[in-house]
């Protein structure tokens, strides 16, 4: 019976002395695992509470190996970041996967709970240790809110912290993306994403977040995700006016026309022959005619541009509509620092109908406007 106590308290106390590890040359140049990938998803979805989004980063999380223990550690340490409902409801959401998932005979791995600590364990003191290594080695009192200092200290980084079933890194990539997608919370982003490198998180994985939120439609989070990197690595970067997808769909990537435009397009193809086309900042169209119809364009999202040729560049916001006359030579597209998306369709379309779609517009043109 000692020698199992004495194995329990070395295993605790190795856990403990993880906790203040320091980052090496090594991690420096480290990119996210597959794992990360899921839990910034997973850690994003969970902030807006997105249950069906979530559910879907679940079931590939857990496809990718994320254990149910690591899962779960992960949304119960976002109460202390986005409330208790919404991880509580995240939480329910898992339950909800897990168990589709057994029932469907697919993958699913427990994975390892965190070690007991010692009874002898101090929350306040070692979470006083950890709050300072994640903000550069500096003694951080919160003076105004005693009770809140104490709050963070001993049970956010002293209690939670201290459960080894994730890493210091993963903790913070995971609030990293959480906060990303919290509105007006731009200051404890920034501080956050200064902490996570302090915490082992290498500059190459943040800027990967991101991207990662950005392949899970979570573009204003990305895009915010951004201007806090751009402050910490003090590097210029110029705000993007974002679009929300679960209101206008973003389709699928408009490669039958790829070679007439400059950037990338997406087309969603909507009832009664309407289309939406989304064009990413920066992206246009070529110069091109329709002939024998007339082109209606009604943009719903983001700014962009129409012009056409003689004439004086018009700029597109939500609700602007224009009907282009047939035979007119014309291009539209996206503002260089905006998303935007319309809908197009063809009305008075003639026999013989057809598009001629013309030379590109060239760089210097378009950064006049």
């Amino acid at each position: 019976m000692k020698r199992l106590i004495i194995t329990a308290t070395l295993s605790a106390m190795t856990a403990l002395t993880a906790l203040t590890t320091t980052v090496t040359a090594q991690d420096k140049d480290m990119e996210l695992t597959n794992k990360q990938k899921a839990l910034v998803a997973i850690a994003a979805n969970e902030a807006k509470g997105n249950i069906e989004a979530l559910k879907v980063a679940l079931n590939e999380g857990l496809e990718q190996g994320l254990t149910v223990s690591e899962a779960k550690e992960a949304l119960s340490q976002l109460y202390a970041y986005t409330g208790f409902p919404r991880s509580l409801n995240a939480l329910g959401a898992l339950q909800q996967v897990i168990k589709e998932r057994k029932d469907s005979g697919l993958k699913v791995e427990e994975g390892k709970e965190a070690d007991p600590l010692p009874k002898s364990y101090n929350a306040l003191e070692q979470g006083t240790k950890v709050q300072s290594q994640l903000v550069g080695g500096q003694t951080f009192t919160y003076a105004f809110a005693p009770q809140t200092d104490y709050y963070l200290k001993a049970h956010l980084f002293g209690d939670i912290f201290a459960r080894n079933n994730l890493s210091f890194a993963d903790r913070e990539i995971v609030t990293v993306s959480a906060i990303s997608a919290l509105p007006g919370c731009e200051p404890q982003l920034i501080a956050h994403v200064s902490g996570a490198r302090n915490m082992g998180v290498s500059d190459n994985a943040l800027k990967e977040i991101p991207q990662v939120l950005e392949a899970n439609t979570l573009n204003a989070e990305a895009e915010r995700l951004r201007g806090a990197l751009g402050t910490v690595f003090c590097q210029a970067h110029t705000p993007v006016q974002t679009v929300d997808f679960s209101v206008w769909p973003k389709g699928e990537p408009n490669t039958a026309y790829a070679r007439y435009f400059v950037g990338n397009s997406y087309l969603a193809q909507l009832e009664g022959g309407i289309a939406n086309v989304t064009f990413e900042p920066g992206c246009r169209n070529n110069w091109h005619i329709h002939h024998k119809q007339v082109q209606v364009l009604i943009c719903v999202a983001g700014r962009g541009w129409y012009q056409e040729w003689g004439k004086e560049a018009v700029a597109m916001t939500p609700g602007t509509i224009i009907a282009i006359p047939e035979g007119v030579k014309h291009w539209h597209g996206a503002a260089k620092d905006s998303w935007f998306q319309h809908l197009t369709y063809h009305k008075d379309v003639q026999e013989g109908a057809s598009n001629e779609w013309l030379e590109a517009v060239s760089d210097s043109h378009y950064d006049s406007l």
